[in-house]
């Protein structure tokens, strides 16, 4: 028995013919910005589908996402369509981890400003140095422990870093890597941490979650690094205690995207001069990119539409009452 999917993401022609040659023959693979003609898709593959995407065919019973997370004009848009099936794909936790850990030490070690004095032959840095942070030693602490959160913790431990990590659901205290706590329990937890980790999904209820509070609960020197979602910590608050170099940040997330091509060549960020601080390194959303990444979508992908047409449960379902 064929499986009908209708890929919407605008994939080109060769991640495709490689999608292909990983699928098994019961799936019946259809993409493109239109759709199809009948349109008796079971599954839509797509980040961010319009409701037409959603409704143009009756068979449909499963919306894959193909990366992590749930964006909030599709939460908006399944809330109204509860028969459908969500999923995500987790092919990116690991280019997404090794990224925060490369903001972390980047801004642990003050690199950006310090390779920006040392292209014009300034050696002061060596002599009069930037207040390096050590790592090994001091406590970390994971806000989400996915498959992302997970992977950082790894990382972390590698590096003698004691790691916590709060989730919202607690059905162990500990694994091999983390202690592991619920999210009531964050406040008390933030006065102690060396660096804060933000990777968990944002929603209604993590929207603004990391605010002037939090923050200021930080110990001095303490490193924020998120690559979840720019909102989950309030930008002014952040902003500010960035600014007063009380705190440091490696960030990849933002409060204002380009939302056309043209505006991809010049767009603020954010409302604040982030981009002024030496205290901040900057990244434009772009953490799970690798040389890799594109291979491991394909399978991830490959992998999921199979289970689907062999009749298997699909793994990483997502709830978009409660936004993950």
């Amino acid at each position: 028995m064929s499986l009908s999917v209708f890929l919407l993401e605008q994939y080109d022609d060769d991640f495709v013919a490689k999608l292909r040659k990983k699928l098994i023959p019961e799936v019946d693979l259809y993409y493109g910005e239109e759709i199809p003609d009948p349109a008796e898709y079971e599954i839509l593959v797509a980040g961010v589908p319009e409701e037409k995407h959603i409704t143009a065919s009756s068979k449909l019973h499963t919306l894959i996402i193909p990366w992590a997370g749930l964006p909030t004009r599709t939460r908006e848009l399944l809330l109204e369509m509860p028969d459908v099936n969500v999923h995500n794909l987790h092919y990116n936790d690991i280019p997404v981890a090794e990224t925060a850990f490369a903001l972390l030490l980047s801004a642990a070690k003050y690199i950006i400003p310090i390779d920006r004095r040392f292209r014009h032959h300034d050696w002061r840095p060596r002599y009069n140095p930037y207040p390096a942070v050590l790592l090994n030693g001091k406590n970390a602490l994971i806000l989400g422990y996915g498959a992302i959160g997970k992977q950082i913790a790894k990382l972390c431990k590698g590096f003698g870093l004691n790691v916590k990590a709060v989730k919202r659901n607690v059905e162990q205290k500990s694994d091999d890597v983390a202690e592991i706590f619920s999210i009531d329990e964050l406040q008390n937890l933030l006065p102690d941490t060396n660096v804060f980790f933000v990777s968990l999904p944002m929603t209604p209820d993590t929207k603004g979650l990391i605010g002037k509070k939090e923050l200021g609960l930080l110990p001095d020197r303490a490193i924020i690094v998120n690559i979840a979602r720019g909102p989950i910590i309030d930008e002014e608050a952040l902003y500010n205690e960035l600014y007063s170099e009380r705190l440091i940040a490696g960030l990849d997330v933002w409060y204002h995207y380009p939302r056309t091509q043209e505006a991809r060549r010049y767009h603020e960020p954010s409302d604040f001069d982030f981009h002024h601080l030496d205290n901040v390194v900057m990244t434009p959303h772009l953490a799970e990119r690798s040389d890799k990444s594109s291979a491991m979508n394909i399978d991830s992908l490959a992998e999921m539409l199979n289970k689907a047409a062999r009749g298997e449960e699909l793994p990483n379902k997502v709830d978009p009452q409660r936004g993950y």
